[in-house]
């Protein structure tokens, strides 16, 4: 079935503050060729059939380009996002706009979250992480707005610092994931809710291979995570591989550049 995904064009991209582990303002980046790196995803998804809307950048938000950080958008209402560092607290304003501006219901989150970086929605609930970027208190304020059960994980490694680092659906029933990146709490209920996951090594989570977008069909996937390739390939879906090397300096991937907008379903 076709997307539709938000993305936003990496104009102003650089790595000029360090807010996890994964950014050093001293290495920098390049941002003409995180532009086209960029543009390379884009293009992919286009490729397959979905469309993608785009929000304009603002200059002196560099991480904007990380677009499933700006809300999350489930059954046609938007949560927005309030996050936890002030470098990209302007960040969930411009995003909420983007979204009440064409007649969405939005919420303007009381508690600190940062949208889809930490929320990820499956058929029947939406799973949420917790530890470095998002509170606990939101997986409620989220669950009251959207009427949808809410599953709280609490994420470990200052590495995988939102869940979408960690964790992927396959499909609105089943995941792929990294155990190391969770609580042994939290790694017990993914166990049992998803008996059949994708089981993922260290050596791809560390390229941030869990950073995907899947259609249920198709994934979209950093291109250095060979073995979870591998294993989704066995699986039957087809893989798409990417090169975002360059926004990966941040922190960032396939997923984090991809908002989902999901309508009335």
């Amino acid at each position: 079935m076709p997307k539709h995904y938000l993305m936003c064009r990496p104009d102003f991209f650089t790595v000029e503050y360090a807010i996890n582990p994964w950014m050093d303002p001293e290495a920098g980046a390049d941002r003409d060729v995180a532009v086209r790196q960029w543009e390379g995803l884009k293009a992919a998804y286009e490729a397959l059939g979905h469309t993608v809307s785009l929000i304009d950048p603002i200059e002196g938000l560099p991480d904007m380009v990380f677009a499933a950080n700006g809300a999350l958008v489930a059954g046609g209402r938007v949560y927005g996002a309030r996050f936890a560092f002030p470098e990209r607290a302007a960040e969930g304003p411009a995003y909420l706009n983007w979204f009440a501006e064409r007649g969405f219901p939005t919420h303007e989150a009381v508690h600190v979250n940062e949208g889809e970086g930490d929320f990820l929605a499956m058929d029947e609930v939406i799973l949420a992480g917790t530890g470095f970027r998002t509170s606990r208190e939101a997986h409620g304020e989220a669950q009251e707005f959207l009427g949808r059960p809410v599953v709280s994980l609490t994420l470990v490694d200052p590495r995988f610092y939102h869940l979408d680092t960690a964790l992927f659906p396959l499909h609105g029933r089943n995941i792929a994931y990294y155990p190391g990146a969770f609580s042994e709490g939290s790694l017990r209920v993914l166990r049992r809710m998803f008996p059949d996951a994708v089981i993922a090594g260290a050596d791809d989570a560390e390229v941030l291979g869990l950073n995907a977008v899947s259609d249920g069909e198709h994934i979209v996937i950093n291109s250095e995570a060979h073995d979870l390739q591998l294993d989704l390939k066995r699986r039957g879906y087809e893989v798409i591989p990417v090169e975002l090397a360059e926004l990966r300096k941040a922190g960032g991937g396939p997923k984090c550049c991809t908002l989902e907008i999901r309508g009335e379903n």
